[in-house]
């Protein structure tokens, strides 16, 4: 699954990621409530895990806004607020369940689980794009009836220029989502892994380019 961390503690947010990706899933990581928004409308998201206190804009705004925009994903908000007003607000804001912080990692992972069954959410195992379609199951990058096998981080670098290809995806993004965010990661590690994909889609004589968006990021486009 893709799945959105809204967490403004950084050790918080890596651990939950990691919690996540040793369970097969994909995370992406924002801090704070603007930006969440800005995610969970731009891109496409089996779940959304929420925090409360955040920068900007508090949980209980986020998916009020997400509802009132017509965004059905299902949000777990995860906050240290224990209190049952606190709770009742989160529900009648219209998030899907209310967790407390400390968690269990395995009632994590249950409730992930149980809520994405109860929604009926249909996990999208495969993305597309111009010529292209990324299978985030197998790693596999296809033009039509030719394939080539990414790596791990090929493959979460594809999976964020794919997820919407209409959005400018940042280094900074790149390197929290795919490196994580205490990592000694820099502009060169995504510039290398940016070069190796660049190569991929040469080898598949693919019409999809990445553009580079000077001092920003970078951006699918298809070729007339």
């Amino acid at each position: 699954m893709n799945i959105l961390i809204v967490e403004d503690e950084r050790p918080l947010a890596e651990a939950l990621s990691e919690i996540l990706k040793n369970a097969g899933h994909f995370t992406d990581i924002v801090g704070d409530g603007v930006e969440a928004l800005d995610y969970a409308e731009g891109f496409r998201y089996d779940l959304v895990i929420l925090d409360v206190m955040l920068p900007r804009l508090n949980g209980f705004s986020v998916v009020s806004a997400m509802r009132e925009h017509g965004n059905a994903t299902p949000v777990l908000m995860l906050t240290a607020r224990t209190t049952v007003p606190d709770k009742v607000q989160g529900l009648n804001s219209g998030a899907d369940d209310y967790m407390t912080k400390p968690f269990d990692p395995a009632e994590l992972l249950a409730r992930v689980n149980a809520m994405t069954r109860r929604t009926g959410t249909v996990v999208m195992n495969t993305l597309s794009f111009g010529d292209l379609t990324l299978e985030l199951d197998s790693g596999a990058l296809r033009r039509g009836e030719d394939s080539v096998q990414l790596s791990r981080k090929e493959l979460e670098v594809a999976r964020l220029l794919l997820a919407n290809p209409s959005m400018t995806v940042t280094k900074e993004t790149l390197i929290v989502n795919v490196w994580g965010i205490e990592s000694e990661a820099t502009d060169n590690n995504v510039e290398a892994y940016i070069s190796f994909l660049r190569k991929k889609l040469k080898y598949l004589k693919s019409a999809v380019t990445i553009k580079n968006i000077q001092r920003i990021g970078y951006r699918l486009e298809v070729e007339e």
